[in-house]
């Protein structure tokens, strides 16, 4: 047992050392047919490389016809030369002993003994035979097949390549995709290249063969007549006998890799191995065999012709037929079943229509070159990505997202997504796999940047699709490099901010009270069950969420409500009064980092005109002014803004409490960017500093 363990472990520790070097192996192996040239081996040690020569083309014939792919294949014709190599340095060295001592070994011998059986004639002509049959049959057909391959494969490269470069330019491949398409273009093209001129190997060691032959037989009389002291004809006996054995030795190991060739340059469009291709497609047609066996059995009846042999093939095929058609019913039976089945079942379900009513809160739709993102085998981390920007929503708003549901869209470009929102559509943008976005937020991108020009999907600003390879570049350029998947994460990171008062549903509200409700029971209890309701809590908490204000604070804001809520149940009077209780939140929110706060404040006049203009709606309270009023007040709140920009400055507007509310809602009509505060939600420490006023008639 100690034994077997050892000589298990010394085998793979030889295994080892072949697999890690190879290249050493195959070196040494190049050599010792060079040296097998020059020195003389004995008989015995011939016999090893002999049949090492035939096991070795059985191997090459057998992958042959296991291999699918040409491509699997593509050092086939560095295998030629090598068994070539390999075979005329044997030839040379049993050409040896058979003119120096009449001996080649017991296998040259052995074939010899097999094929002759006593008749020099026909151990000649089988050899011619065999030769014959490589040289002229298979040789030459592998050569020309090899030849029209690779004239029409280079004939074909460059429509191959205007193809490819035409699926890039259209966007339904990748830049890396096509760069592997081209590099698998041109193995082809090169496999059918070196196999047209490797060809020529086997027809040069096919006249070596019967050069080789010719010089053992007549230098075997000669030596054997002259020197060995031989009758004419026991060295006719005993030099033909090896000479034929050394040739068939030689041509069958020729013959397998001449047809192992030969068979792979026939099969370039093969999706199977070669057995699983001839059994497809030889018996799918059952009719074809009946017919045969029925012609077989005619022959069978013909006068003078041996009937056996006829009967008998014609009794298999009709069987095989039989067989055939036997099986191709049962399958088509089978089939209907299964899809009369399936049609059953179909039939059978009840028509609940409820999962078509169900619409997600939120999802994502990629287009087909996306889909990798979301492929962790491949690299892809995006399903990772938006879990952790679900948890980032949850520390910047204090709000729980719910899960983000992805899916496939084929209608969508192949480098496109878009997100919904309820089932309708909020955002779009594109993203290219295995590319960087380069763009400068301060500035105007290098114009000497190489890239496909876009836009940024988020913030609309101008950049480039960039390879890997110019990301060092782009970054000393002083540009911003990301990848694909942060393109995604960042638009998608602010919609889910600017859509956050829609993500909060009842639902999600009852879930946030039940989770505080474990530390602060009062407070929710009394909001709940004498006070509001969840619908009433949800609109306060949306309107915080709309002008961005986070949610961490919920003690604070419940028992605003608490002291608030019995006063009155208007929601923008309880939004109100609820941020100026969150005025820490508010004014963290909007300070520098010096604790100064940059406003641009209203002039008393204006915002008094303002104050006596609102009115309340259903919808809340908005100012009714003058539409020149009104007009003169967004062109001058927008000048301010524009002005502070371009000095690298940004401000809010602060203004009195009631007016807070309906100046915010009149600038969200026109998309002012800008936040309105109120006095009353200003820390008393923070130094406020005036950068701008807005008058009635600003110009």
């Amino acid at each position: 047992m100690a034994a077997t363990n050892q000589n298990q472990i010394s085998f793979n520790s030889l295994a080892r050392l072949f697999r890690g070097n190879s290249d050493v192996v195959a070196a040494a192996a190049f050599i010792a047919m060079v040296v097998i040239i020059i020195i003389p081996i004995s008989p015995w040690m011939l016999d090893i490389l002999l049949t090492l020569n035939i096991a070795f083309a059985l191997v090459v014939l057998l992958v042959t016809l296991f291999s699918s792919d040409t491509r699997e294949l593509n050092i086939f014709p560095s295998v030629l030369l090598t068994a070539t190599l390999f075979r005329l340095a044997l030839n040379i060295s049993s050409t040896r002993l058979i003119l120096s001592e009449a001996n080649a070994g017991a296998v040259i011998q052995a074939f010899g003994q097999f094929v002759v059986a006593g008749n020099y004639v026909v151990g000649m002509v089988v050899f011619v035979i065999i030769t014959v049959v490589q040289f002229v049959v298979i040789t030459n057909g592998a050569g020309r097949v090899a030849e029209v391959a690779a004239r029409f494969t280079l004939d074909a490269l460059p429509g191959k390549q205007m193809s490819i470069d035409a699926d890039f330019n259209a966007g339904l491949i990748d830049e890396e995709t096509a760069r592997n398409k081209r590099k698998e273009m041109q193995k082809e093209a090169d496999f059918y290249g070196s196999m047209d001129g490797a060809s020529k190997f086997v027809r040069g060691d096919a006249i070596a063969g019967i050069v080789i032959v010719l010089i053992n037989i007549l230098g075997g009389l000669g030596i054997g007549a002259l020197q060995l002291g031989m009758s004419v004809e026991e060295a006719a006996s005993v030099f033909t006998i090896l000479t034929v054995g050394d040739g068939l030795v030689a041509q069958i190991p020729a013959l397998l890799i001449s047809t192992s060739a030969g068979m792979l340059v026939t099969r370039s469009t093969a999706e199977a191995s070669f057995g699983e291709e001839m059994s497809a497609q030889l018996v799918a047609f059952p009719k074809v065999i009946m017919l045969a066996s029925v012609l077989l059995f005619s022959l069978g009846l013909v006068p003078g012709l041996p009937p056996l042999p006829f009967f008998l093939l014609a009794a298999a095929g009709g069987v095989l037929s039989y067989v055939l058609f036997r099986d191709k019913k049962q399958v088509e039976v089978d089939e209907r079943a299964v899809a009369e089945s399936e049609a059953a079942e179909i039939q059978a379900e009840p028509e609940d229509f409820r999962s078509l009513l169900r619409v997600e809160l939120l999802e994502i739709e990629i287009g087909y070159n996306l889909v990798e993102l979301t492929d962790e085998s491949r690299g892809g981390n995006l399903l990772e990505r938006i879990t952790a920007a679900r948890k980032r929503a949850v520390n910047e708003l204090g709000i729980i997202i719910q899960p983000i549901r992805m899916r496939d869209n084929l209608q969508l470009g192949p480098f496109e997504y878009r997100f919904k929102l309820k089932g309708n559509e909020i955002a779009r943008g594109q993203v290219r796999p295995g590319l960087f976005l380069a763009l400068n937020p301060e500035g105007e991108l290098p114009e000497d940047l190489d890239g496909i020009e876009t836009q940024e999907p988020t913030f609309n600003l101008p950049a480039v699709w960039i390879s890997e390879e110019l990301k060092p570049g782009a970054e000393a350029m002083g540009c911003t490099v990301v990848d694909a998947s942060t393109v995604l994460i960042t638009h998608l990171s602010e919609m889910i901010k600017s859509h956050a008062h829609e993500l909060l549903d009842r639902q999600a509200v009852k879930e946030m009270l039940e989770s505080l409700k474990e530390t602060n029971q009062a407070v929710v209890e009394e909001v709940t069950s004498d006070i509001m309701s969840i619908g009433e809590i949800q609109k306060v908490l949306q309107n915080l969420l709309r002008e961005k204000v986070p949610l961490h604070d919920m003690v604070t804001i419940l028992e605003e409500l608490a002291d608030q809520g019995r006063a009155t149940r208007d929601i923008d009077t309880l939004t109100e009064a609820v941020r100026q209780a969150l005025r820490r939140t508010i004014t963290a929110q909007h300070v520098s980092g010096d604790g100064r706060m940059q406003v641009i404040t209203i002039d008393p006049k204006l915002e008094k005109k303002i104050a006596e203009s609102v009115q309340t709606t259903k919808q809340g309270s908005f100012p009714v002014m003058d539409p020149t009023v009104t007009q003169n007040l967004v062109d001058g709140i927008g000048r301010v803004v524009d002005n502070l920009t371009q000095k690298g400055l940004s401000a809010n507007i602060l203004t009195s409490p009631s007016v807070r509310l309906p100046l915010k809602r009149l600038l969200e009509r026109f998309h002012l960017p800008p936040a309105v505060l109120s006095i009353n939600e200003v820390l008393p420490e923070v130094k406020v500093e005036a950068v701008g006023v807005i008058k009635e008639n600003e110009d």
